[in-house]
């Protein structure tokens, strides 16, 4: 297997050049990506002697990019 690091005049005569259309997409630099994130966990334990609440929690993540 051979490799080529040179470009020859024929080779670059070959090539075709071609410009992308204007995009306005483009124009602005803009990333917007706002993050939400909610952990929330009950435990009521009310009118009652002795006893003992549990809690668990799951945290939930949502991430937007535009």
């Amino acid at each position: 297997m051979t490799t080529s690091t040179e470009l020859l005049p024929g080779e670059l005569d070959a090539e075709v050049l071609e410009l992308l259309p204007a995009r306005e997409t483009l124009c602005f630099n803009v990333n917007v990506a706002p993050v939400i994130a909610v952990n929330m966990s009950f435990a009521i334990n009310a009118a009652t002697i002795g006893s003992v609440a549990n809690s668990a929690a799951v945290q939930e993540l949502l991430v937007l990019q535009q």
